[in-house]
């Protein structure tokens, strides 16, 4: 197998992912997984009461991440079918401008020319949100606060698509900021609640892997459910208390509407020589049962100190497996084993995406 090996679909990553997302958390926790993020990233344990081939069936292993081909539109989820993909996103961004700059000019039928008296009729407003509008136009009047402003969306605005904003955190706010932690971004069409993917910024690379939190003075991806927008655009994003506080945690600018974006949420399992000769090694911990050591026979090896290899086949009973590397292997060297899925960001809960 070349490039790959697939395994199957399971959903066990992301309730993992939702806890450190969680909202209660522990705040001493997060910063430890943060941590240890930072110090072995993307390692995990591989556990002993339910099959690995099981526990990591939607992964699959890459003989390269940047060269090996991932299928932008393979195994979509249901999602998918209700967001807006473009053909050429950079295009459509010049016809909407243009079609918007032609609006009120001589002979348009549904432009409003500049200095014109407008009416604003809007059904089925709810009491409560009429009596605020009326009250944010009265201040605005007595020049208490600014005016209230009302524009019209170009072209597409108002279809959902995939939303990729580049961020930084804040330089005030030090506490972990999973990725999928619920926030409310503020951009200068809406504002609305999202869980936000944080995944790597690399420019031209057709995959980009998925960062667990978002690490100060690093630049990130932001990926959202939102409705289109065009560049520029600004962003800011809080994180809302329980009392309805929010505090800024990150800021940013829209990048683009790409529903076709990979991003890769990457593990790595560890296993350690217990035996080692010259190229060759008996290696344990990694799996647990010889059937594992089969299913992911194919996937390729490699240590901390730069050395490749493969499983030739399991020894015993207990997982341990016969290994074969392209140079000499150290006792104390640690054999490891990278897997890859593909993940999306969480469907928005409601769509009222009205600031």
């Amino acid at each position: 197998m070349d490039t790959g090996t697939e395994f199957g679909m399971d959903d066990y990553d992301d309730d993992e992912d939702c806890k450190l997302a969680g909202l209660h958390v522990d705040l001493k926790e997060r910063h430890r997984q943060e941590q240890d993020d930072q110090m072995f990233p993307d390692e995990v344990d591989t556990p002993e009461g339910i099959p690995a081939r099981q526990r990591f069936d939607k992964y699959r292993g890459l003989k390269s991440f940047r060269t090996s081909p991932w299928d932008p539109r393979e195994s979509l989820p249901q999602d998918y079918a209700h967001v807006f993909a473009f053909e050429n996103f950079r295009r459509a961004h010049k016809r909407a401008t243009e079609a918007s700059l032609k609006a009120g000019a001589a002979g348009d039928a549904h432009g409003v020319p500049v200095g014109s008296y407008v009416q604003l009729r809007v059904a089925a407003v709810p009491a409560d949100a009429a009596a605020r509008v009326l009250q944010r136009v009265t201040a605005s009047r007595q020049q208490a606060v600014a005016p209230l402003v009302v524009f019209g969306l170009l072209h597409h605005e108002c279809k959902l698509s995939v939303q990729h904003y580049g961020v930084r955190k804040a330089a005030g706010y030090e506490d972990p900021l999973p990725s999928k932690e619920q926030l409310l971004l503020v951009n200068g069409l809406r504002s609305f609640f999202a869980r936000p993917v944080f995944s790597t910024d690399e420019h031209g690379a057709d995959k980009h892997k998925m960062e667990r939190f978002l690490h100060e003075g690093r630049p990130s991806v932001a990926t959202v459910y939102a409705p289109i927008a065009y560049t520029p655009l600004p962003l800011l994003a809080f994180k809302v208390a329980n009392d309805g506080a929010a505090q800024l945690v990150a800021t940013g600018s829209l990048r683009s509407c790409d529903p076709d974006r990979i991003v890769l949420k990457k593990i790595v399992l560890s296993g350690y020589p217990v035996k080692v000769h010259k190229t060759k090694a008996v290696v344990r911990f990694m799996f647990h049962n010889p059937d594992d050591v089969r299913w992911f026979r194919p996937v390729e090896l490699w240590t901390k100190a730069g050395r490749r290899g493969r499983i030739r086949e399991p020894v015993g009973t207990h997982g341990a497996m016969k290994c074969i590397f392209d140079g000499p292997l150290r006792q104390q060297d640690a054999v490891l084993m990278s897997l890859y899925k593909r993940v999306y960001p969480k469907w928005p809960e409601n769509l009222d995406f009205a600031a």
